[in-house]
C-alpha cells in the first residue's frame, strides 16, 4: 500500500523509487532519463500520483483528463498502458498501476512532495533549443519538380458519369462525433479486487527482403503494412504504426530495447522472398522483454494466393494472443485490396505506395494509375492518385495547363474513390486535400472530419488532416490529431516537429520546446531544420539565441535566417542590412525557394511594418498561403483591412477565425506565465 505524501511549500516534484515526475514542468523522468508522454498521459498519471493509495474511477479519470466528451474507455486502457511502459513495468505484474476490476485503477507507491530533486538543483537536464518548422508543405520539392511529360490520365478507365459528375457532387459531412453512453459500468464498492488484462501492445519490424532484386523492397515492406493493418483488426491489440517499428530496420538493438522504445510487448519479424510465381515468408512472434519466441512458421505459396496468406499470417499471430476479429465490416473498411482480387492491381498499388511515401508523387501516381486501370473498382489506389496529383498541381511549380490538369484528374479519382467506397476514409481525405489546396475551407474541413471519424486509427489521414486543420485555422482539432499520433507512432519525429509548431502557434510554448527537443532526438538534425529552431527563439524573443542559430545555418539559407533573426535584436543597422541583403538576392535569383518572398514578409511583420508585409505576401507563391492562419507572425496584422481583404479574396476564413495567436499574445502571455 502506498504511503502517505509528504507536503511542502513549494513542492512540485513528486519523487518515487528511482521515478521523478516535474508536476510544473510536466516531465517525467526514470534512472535520470526523461521520458516523453503525451499531455493526456501526463495528466492521468498525475491525477493518479496525487491519489496514491485510494482507486480513481474510470469515470473520474475521463472526467478530470478529457471532460468526458467523446472518449471511448478504450483510450484510457490505452493510456494506461502507456504509463505502465513509462514506468518500466508489465501489464501482467504491475508494481505501481493497479486495476481494480469494474471500477478503476489504484497507483501504489511511497511518494514523495520535494521542491526540487537534489540532482537537479544545479542544472536542469531536460533544457535544450527547440524546434519549429513553419514549412508551407510536408513535401520534398526536389522529388516533385520534375513531374512526367505526359501526367498520367484516368480519363479511360473512367465510366462516362463519372467524368462530369464531380461538377454537381456536393460533399457535405455532418461533423458529428457520436455520444457515447458509458451503460454497463457497475459500482461494486465491496467487489474483490482483481487485475484486468490491459490491450498488449504489439509492433510488426519491417520484413527483410530476401529476394534476389534489391528492388523487391516495396513487397516485403507491403507485405509488412498489411500485417499492421490486418492486426489492427483484432480487440485487444495496440500495433505500433509503421513510421515508428520501421526505424529499426536492420539494426542491432536486441529485443527487449526494441520493445522499450516501441512499447511494445510482443514483436513480429521475419523476411520474404519473391521467386517467379511463388512466395516464401518466414514469420515469428517474440516476448520483447526476453525475446522468447511465442509462435513461428515458414510459408511457401503460389504467388497468387497472396490474400489468403496474409490472412492466415495474421490469424496465427492473434491466435497466439488470444485476439478476436472485430466485425466483418470493421475489417474491410481497413483492407488495402483491391475488390476484384487482383494480384497485378495490387502489386502496382504497392509500388505507387512506396513511392508515395518517399515523396516521389509522379512516380505514385504512375503506379496508381496502373493500378486503376487494371482494377478501376481499386477505391483506395483511386485516392491515392487523388492525392498525388492534387500535391504535385500545388507544389511542383509546373506550367500552369499542367497543373489544371493534374488538379482536374485528382478531383475526378476522389469522386471515382467515393462513388466506388462512400465508407472509405482515404476517399474523403483526399477530397479534403483538394478542397484545401484550393481554399475552399468548408469543405477540407467537412472532408476531414468525416475522414477521422471513418479511419480514427489512420496515421496517414490523421497526419495528412492535421496539416489540413492547422491550415484552416483549426488549431485545437489538429492539436488532437497530432496527440493521437503521438499514441500510434512514439518515434514519429515528423509528427513530434507539428505537434510542436501547433502548441508554438497555441502560445504553449514550454511544452513546444519539449517536444521540438525530443524530435531533435528521434531524428537526424538535416539543415532545414534549424529553420524551424530560429522560429521558435524568433517567437520567444531570443534575440542572441536566434543570432546564434541564424550564424550556424549552411551556406544558402545563412542570409535568409540572419534577415529574420536580426529583426528581433536592438542592433537596427544589422537588421536594415540583412533585409537589404536578401531584397538584392531576390531581384537576382528571381524568387527562388531560398529568397521567397513569404519570408521578406515575414521580416517586415517582425519590423512592424504591414504596408511592406501585405507588399511582399502578394508577391509569395499560392502554396504559401495554405499555412498563412497558422503564423503568429503574420497574424499580427489579423485586424488589418488589407490582410481581411487578402484572405477573402484567395479563398481563406478571416484571419480573426483562426486559433493560431498573434506574436504579441504569444509573448505576453508567457511573459505572464514566467511572472
Amino acid at each position: 500500500m502506498a504511503g502517505m505524501m509528504e507536503t511542502g511549500a513549494d513542492a512540485t516534484w513528486r519523487i518515487f523509487d528511482a521515478i521523478e515526475i516535474d508536476t510544473a514542468g510536466r516531465r517525467l523522468f526514470v534512472n535520470g532519463s526523461e521520458v516523453p508522454l503525451e499531455p493526456k498521459a501526463f495528466d492521468a498519471l498525475l491525477l493518479l500520483v496525487e491519489r496514491a493509495g485510494h482507486v480513481c474511477t474510470r469515470e473520474e479519470l475521463l472526467d478530470a483528463v478529457w471532460g468526458h466528451r467523446h472518449i471511448t474507455p478504450s483510450v484510457l486502457s490505452r493510456v494506461i498502458t502507456m504509463l505502465r511502459h513509462a514506468l518500466g513495468e508489465q501489464g501482467d505484474e504491475p508494481r505501481y498501476l493497479h486495476t481494480v476490476h469494474g471500477i478503476g485503477y489504484r497507483f501504489d507507491a511511497a511518494v514523495r512532495a520535494v521542491a526540487r530533486p537534489r540532482a537537479r538543483e544545479n542544472g536542469d537536464a531536460a533544457a535544450a533549443t527547440g524546434v519549429f518548422e513553419m514549412s508551407p508543405a510536408p513535401v520534398d520539392r526536389a522529388l516533385v519538380a520534375s513531374p512526367p511529360a505526359n501526367p498520367p490520365t484516368v480519363d479511360a478507365v473512367l465510366p462516362a458519369p463519372a467524368r462530369t459528375s464531380w461538377r454537381s457532387a456536393a460533399l457535405v459531412m455532418l461533423p458529428l462525433a457520436a455520444l457515447l453512453v458509458f451503460a454497463g459500468w457497475k459500482w461494486w464498492r465491496h467487489a474483490p479486487t482483481q487485475i484486468a488484462a490491459e490491450p498488449q501492445s504489439i509492433a510488426v519490424l519491417p520484413l527483410a527482403n530476401a529476394s534476389p532484386a534489391v528492388d523487391q523492397q516495396f513487397f516485403s515492406d507491403g507485405l509488412s503494412d498489411n500485417l499492421i493493418d490486418a492486426l489492427s483488426r483484432f480487440d485487444g491489440l495496440k500495433v505500433i504504426g509503421r513510421m515508428s517499428s520501421f526505424q529499426f530496420r536492420g539494426g542491432k538493438d536486441d529485443s527487449k530495447t526494441i520493445g522499450a522504445k516501441l512499447g511494445a510487448d510482443y514483436l513480429v519479424g521475419g523476411s520474404v522472398q519473391r521467386a517467379d510465381e511463388t512466395v516464401r515468408i518466414s514469420a515469428a512472434l517474440t516476448r520483447a522483454a526476453d525475446g522468447s519466441t511465442l509462435w513461428a512458421e515458414h510459408y511457401d505459396r503460389p504467388y497468387k494466393d497472396l490474400f489468403a496468406l496474409q490472412d492466415e499470417i495474421a490469424q496465427a499471430i492473434a491466435t497466439a494472443l488470444h485476439a478476436r476479429l472485430r466485425s466483418a465490416s470493421s475489417a474491410a473498411a481497413r483492407s488495402d485490396r483491391p475488390p476484384s482480387g487482383n494480384i497485378e492491381a495490387y502489386d502496382a498499388y504497392l509500388q505507387g505506395l512506396k513511392h508515395s511515401r518517399d515523396q516521389n508523387f509522379p512516380e505514385a501516381a504512375k503506379y496508381m494509375t496502373q493500378a486503376v486501370q487494371l482494377d478501376p473498382g481499386y477505391a483506395l489506389a483511386w485516392a491515392y492518385l487523388s492525392g498525388s496529383l492534387s500535391t504535385i498541381a500545388t507544389f511542383s511549380n509546373e506550367a500552369a495547363e499542367v497543373a489544371r490538369e493534374h488538379m482536374r484528374t485528382a478531383r475526378l479519382a476522389a469522386d471515382e474513390a467515393l462513388r466506388r467506397a462512400p465508407g472509405l476514409g482515404m476517399a474523403h481525405a483526399a477530397r479534403a486535400y483538394l478542397e484545401f489546396y484550393n481554399f475552399d475551407s468548408q469543405g477540407a474541413l467537412a472532408g476531414c472530419r468525416r475522414a477521422v471519424q471513418l479511419a480514427p486509427d489512420d496515421v496517414t489521414i490523421l497526419n495528412g488532416c492535421g496539416y489540413t486543420l492547422a491550415g484552416i485555422g483549426k488549431l485545437a482539432e489538429a492539436i488532437r490529431l497530432r496527440e493521437r499520433v503521438l499514441s500510434i507512432e512514439p518515434l514519429y519525429s515528423v509528427n513530434h516537429w507539428e505537434y510542436a509548431r501547433l502548441l508554438t502557434a497555441s502560445g504553449r510554448l514550454d511544452e513546444a520546446t519539449k517536444y521540438l527537443h525530443i524530435a531533435e532526438g528521434l531524428s537526424r538534425m538535416e539543415s532545414r531544420r534549424r529553420y524551424p529552431v530560429l522560429f521558435i527563439a524568433i517567437v520567444r524573443g531570443d534575440a542572441d539565441a536566434a543570432l546564434e542559430i541564424a550564424a550556424q545555418a549552411p551556406g544558402a539559407n545563412r542570409d535568409l535566417y540572419m534577415m529574420l533573426a536580426t529583426q528581433i535584436g536592438l542592433d537596427r543597422a544589422a537588421a536594415d542590412a540583412a533585409l537589404a541583403k536578401v531584397l538584392a538576392n531576390d531581384a537576382e535569383a528571381g524568387n527562388s525557394w531560398n529568397t521567397r518572398p513569404y519570408h521578406i514578409a515575414q521580416a517586415y511583420a517582425l519590423r512592424g511594418d504591414p504596408d511592406r508585409a501585405m507588399e511582399w505576401l502578394a508577391r509569395a507563391s499560392t502554396h504559401d498561403f495554405l499555412f498563412l492562419l497558422a503564423d503568429p507572425l503574420i497574424l499580427r496584422f489579423r485586424n488589418d483591412p488589407r490582410l481581411i481583404a487578402f484572405c477573402a479574396k484567395i479563398g481563406l476564413p478571416p484571419p480573426a477565425a483562426s486559433e493560431a495567436l498573434s506574436l504579441e499574445r504569444i509573448r505576453a502571455a508567457n511573459s505572464a506565465g514566467n511572472h
